[in-house]
């Protein structure tokens, strides 16, 4: 059977001010803000771009 009272339950919300939170990781947060992380590709990444584009040329000698 189904609990019929679940859906019309008051949820229970923790609530905290907006003093009391604080980033776990400071250098993180500035990390993020700026979009840090690697602007290249990995050298399997491009190698792996390579071969798809390979697979997907035709091959002149298997026409129908």
């Amino acid at each position: 059977m189904a609990n019929k009272t679940s859906g019309t339950r008051q949820k229970l919300t923790f609530r905290l001010d907006p003093s009391q939170t604080k980033p776990r990781n400071p250098i993180a947060v500035a990390a993020k803000q700026r979009s840090a992380g690697s602007h290249q590709k990995s050298p399997s990444a491009l190698r792996q771009a390579q071969k798809l584009i390979v697979k997907k040329l035709p091959v002149d000698g298997e026409q129908d």
